[in-house]
């Protein structure tokens, strides 16, 4: 059953369909760009260390907004140097899926945040007073203002 008519039709039909075998080469890095992207995470990871345990930024808010920056460079780095990608992989279509992704959770964040924010603030005014005690309804004074008013 070898018929060369029915094996050249099935190369063209893999050539159609851009089957190459085994001579699709992807780049999968080399040892080199995996030392870089190591000794880069080690040091954005090291950095940010440095800086809460030697308490080099004094006001808190800034040394978080400082490790969250440190944190967006060091998905860079993994992003490029252990998962490839960059705008040649897959024709584009895995930096179109990242930013699509990315979007995606930033609405869901800023509108989960927003939402929360705005149902602690209309919900529960009567909870927060400016001096930070709580105020709760209790029992025995609604019922003692009740047998009073009698």
């Amino acid at each position: 059953m070898s018929d060369p008519h029915a094996k050249s039709a099935h190369a063209a039909h893999g050539a159609e369909h851009g089957h190459h075998g085994h001579e699709d080469h992807v780049d999968h890095g080399s040892v080199k760009s995996y030392s870089i992207g190591f000794v880069l995470s080690v040091i954005l990871t090291a950095i940010p260390f440095w800086l809460v345990m030697g308490k080099v930024i004094t006001d808190s808010s800034t040394t978080g907004f400082v490790i969250l920056g440190f944190a967006a460079v060091q998905i860079v780095v993994h992003m490029i140097y252990f998962l490839h990608m960059n705008t040649k992989s897959e024709g584009g279509w895995s930096i179109l899926a990242l930013v699509f992704t990315v979007m995606v959770v930033v609405i869901m964040l800023t509108g989960s945040i927003w939402v929360m924010y705005h149902l602690n603030t209309n919900m529960m005014p009567h909870m927060a007073d400016p001096t930070g005690e709580l105020h709760m309804p209790s029992a025995t004074h609604d019922a003692t203002q009740h047998t009073q008013h009698k």
